[in-house]
């Protein structure tokens, strides 16, 4: 079958998958936005019932929502996590506009409980699989290091999803790599969602509303990644009231402060952070000159411009700093700007238009006598996109649009000084575009099945602009070829079907299953166990393919004791074509022929999710266990056969508990085990004029330990009013003192070069916190 037909074939499906109209009666729309009344803020997933019906909706990324019935009279029930219900009388006559302001839920002991299952993600009802969500308010109480609450660490306490290790940035799901995971702020591309190497992320929770992570069954309007999307979405500012926020902590401080611009028509917010480590190294002569430290800032402004249009303008500037007795300085971060207008059209039709930019690079200066020299890389986006979305009828919602990003990458500059004994090199700026278009149905045929039903067709454009590589087998350069700005060089297609089902079994439980195709075009080039900041980034070009991915999955959810307990498990099967590794002995550092020292092959991941999770009571918390598989098979590497990914843990066990003590304090804790990662250990060695070469056999055929962790934390209430808020955190992470290994090397002894010895790094045992919040 054609990419035509095929196309023709899932858009009848989407559109049509049933009749418009019932038969013989006109449906009228309830539409309208859903907010909190406190403080104005759209409220993203709220639910919309029926009473005595199979019939709803959600809220979508803006607040908006529309729902088609039959003329009737109608209970209404309108909810959100941390909100009291409202239900309304409507008498549906004619398209009927409903704008809703909910109050916050008052709760007191319980004040952490989660009551709503949409708070994870897992509903029972619907299709949708394979989806983690988290609110700030349910990772506030959780310990992590340094004590700063962290929803992208919190996250890592889920199923499927496994931190890269301490030290490291990025994180592994569904046995993808860290690269193939895309992480966006208010839709723009976020490159490196961590600082300090790691141990912080880029999000500010005091800026974040919310954030969504995607492991299967992605929906038609994400795509760019194989294993996983992380959406996550900014606070609009108070149209309220003026607040202020903020945190100090033992190394880091934050302040965030809202309010309106006009009152229920616009508002801004700007929020800060930075750690302070820095100046507590001038305080000694020896450290005065060092640098250790990295600051963001939030930033948003959004305005109705009438009650059909409203625009959104936020922004993300974020930056770390590294440093050595101005011998050696680094630096890296992220930048974003995103401009967005909402606009209906009627009570059904529903628009939203960006525009994006995203910019992130890192610097590395030396200082070593004459020679001066600086290193740049970059990668820079501007994207332009519109997401439509259309109520058809009470069962079936359809969503559909386009997008084009322009892709910039300077992969690598030196420049020097004029004593420097290195010379300048600067390799080819390497262009792109990446385009989509796609179309997906949410379809409800009776009461019990849903279905949702979607494409996804994009379309890579490699432009010229410098020179470009053909290699052979073993990645020597045979030919070059200089192409034009503007020429192209080569362009890929690929078309992503995504199919969801869900069927109820009964009032509380469900089981659901799901396909996913995805294209990968950009492509982080590592050699590392997870990811730094002075990894390279690369576009597919004539040599680098587009990695494409299905994904097979399948369910089982349930609601368990009036709903007080959460119980899903999830299985995954995933293969993978022309996945990246790197040769034997590869250089990829500054390295302008990248492409021939990667070799490109085939994939597989698989394994199996548990999660019980109790979320009404003093004692909250959840249980999660994943057992996986991740694999890869390469021509070239292992004797061409399978062998473990970088990121194949057998084992990923996480125990979070939440307790509310009384109404000032509130204690948690959470347990952490993963088998450890695979690496390549060295099998023998020999003598190469006088220094220890080492043998090396399998890829990846040997593990480092096990790591686990224990952390406690405990929140004391000092004051809580209407106008005020101030509370303690006290936190200790690694309570037992574990020497987790970040690296393990092997050096000869000393005494007797016979002898191997192994040494092990360990980088923290015991971490003690304090930090001292407040609201006002």
């Amino acid at each position: 079958m054609t990419i035509r037909k095929t196309i023709k074939a899932v858009l009848l499906l989407a559109l049509f998958g049933s009749a418009q109209k019932a038969i013989g009666q006109k449906n009228f729309t309830i539409s309208g936005s859903i907010k909190s009344k406190n403080n104005g803020e759209s409220i993203i997933g709220a639910s919309i019932k029926v009473l005595n019906s199979n019939y709803g909706t959600t809220s979508n990324e803006y607040g908006f929502y529309s729902i088609s019935l039959v003329p009737n009279t109608y209970q209404i029930v309108y909810n959100a996590l941390g909100k009291t219900p409202d239900t309304l009388s409507i008498n549906l006559a004619s398209n009927i506009e409903k704008n809703i302001s909910l109050l916050e839920a008052n709760y007191e002991l319980t004040s952490v409980t989660v009551t709503s299952s949409k708070s994870s993600g897992r509903s029972v009802t619907g299709s949708q699989m394979g989806i983690e969500k988290l609110s700030v308010q349910e990772s506030k109480n959780i310990p992590v290091i340094f004590g700063e609450k962290d929803l992208l660490k919190t996250i890592q306490l889920l199923p499927g999803i496994k931190p890269a290790g301490d030290g490291n940035s990025g994180i592994f799901v569904r046995g993808g790599s860290t690269d193939q995971n895309q992480i966006i702020l208010d839709e723009a591309n976020i490159y490196n969602a961590s600082h300090l190497f790691g141990f912080f992320s880029t999000f500010n929770s005091d800026a974040i509303k919310d954030i969504a992570v995607y492991k299967g069954g992605m929906p038609a309007q994400y795509g760019g990644r194989l294993s996983s999307v992380l959406d996550v979405r900014m606070n609009e500012g108070n149209n309220q009231n003026t607040s202020v926020s903020g945190s100090l902590g033992l190394i880091s401080g934050k302040l965030n402060v809202e309010g309106p611009i006009q009152k229920n028509k616009s508002s801004f917010l700007i929020s800060g952070r930075r750690t302070y480590a820095d100046v507590f190294l001038k305080m000694d002569e020896k450290y005065k000159d060092n640098k250790l430290f990295f600051y963001d800032l939030n930033a948003k402004l959004n305005y109705e411009l009438g009650k059909k249009d409203k625009l959104y303008l936020s922004g993300y500037f974020g930056k770390d700093f590294l440093g050595f007795n101005n011998q050696f300085t680094t630096n890296w971060g992220n930048g974003t700007g995103t401009l967005r207008w909402n606009h209906i059209f009627n009570s059904r039709l529903f628009l939203n238009t960006s525009v994006i930019f995203s910019n992130y690079n890192y610097e590395f200066k030396v200082k070593n006598g004459t020679n001066d020299i600086k290193i740049f890389s970059q990668i820079r986006d501007w994207n332009l996109k519109q997401d439509y979305q259309y109520s058809i009828n009470n069962k079936n919602n359809l969503r559909f649009g386009w997008s084009s990003i322009y892709h910039i990458i300077r992969p690598g500059e030196i420049t020097s000084n004029a004593t420097s004994s290195i010379n300048d090199k600067i390799q080819d700026k390497r262009y792109s575009f990446e385009n989509a278009i796609y179309v997906s149905n949410m379809f409800k045929p009776n009461k019990n099945l849903n279905i949702t039903l979607g494409a996804r067709l994009s379309a890579f454009n490699v432009m010229g602009g410098g020179n470009f590589f053909n290699i052979d087998e073993k990645g020597s350069i045979i030919d070059t070829i200089t192409y034009t700005k503007g020429a192209v060089v080569k362009t890929y297609y690929n078309l992503e079907p995504r199919v969801s089902i869900g069927y109820m079994l009964n009032i509380n439980s469900s089981i659901k299953a799901a396909y996913t195709r995805n294209a990968q075009y950009m492509h982080q080039i590592t050699n590392s166990n997870g990811s730094n900041p002075l990894d390279k980034w690369a576009s597919t070009s004539n040599i680098i393919k587009p990695q494409t991915s299905n994904q097979f999955s399948l369910g089982y959810y349930s609601n368990i004791l009036l709903n007080t307990y959460e119980f899903t498990a999830e299985a995954y099967y995933k293969e993978m074509e022309n996945v990246l590794d790197y040769r034997n002995g590869a250089d990829l550092f500054l390295n302008e022929t990248v492409e021939a020292q990667l070799l490109f092959g085939k994939g597989r991941a698989y394994g199996i999710e548990f999660m019980l999770k109790k979320k009404t009571g003093k004692l909250t918390g959840w249980i999660s266990y994943t057992l996986s598989k991740s694999e890869r098979k390469i021509i070239g590497i292992n004797s061409n056969k399978w062998y473990n990914a970088t990121q194949d843990r057998t084992h990923d066990i996480s125990i979070v508990g939440i307790y509310q003590l009384s109404t000032k304090w509130t204690l948690s804790g959470n347990f952490v085990f993963y088998t450890g990662s695979a690496v390549t250990f060295p099998k023998g060695k020999y003598q190469v004029n006088g220094q220890t070469a080492y043998y090396y056999n399998s890829r990846n055929a040997d593990r480092m330990p096990n790591y686990h962790r224990l952390d406690f934390g405990a929140t004391m209430q000092l004051k809580k009013t209407k106008k005020w808020t101030k509370e303690l955190v006290f936190s200790l992470y690694n309570v037992y003192g574990r020497e987790n290994a970040f690296t393990i090397n092997f050096q000869d002894n000393k005494d007797n070069p016979n002898i191997t010895e192994i040494r092990q790094t360990s980088l923290f045992r015991w971490i003690p916190s304090i930090s001292y919040n407040f609201k006002f």
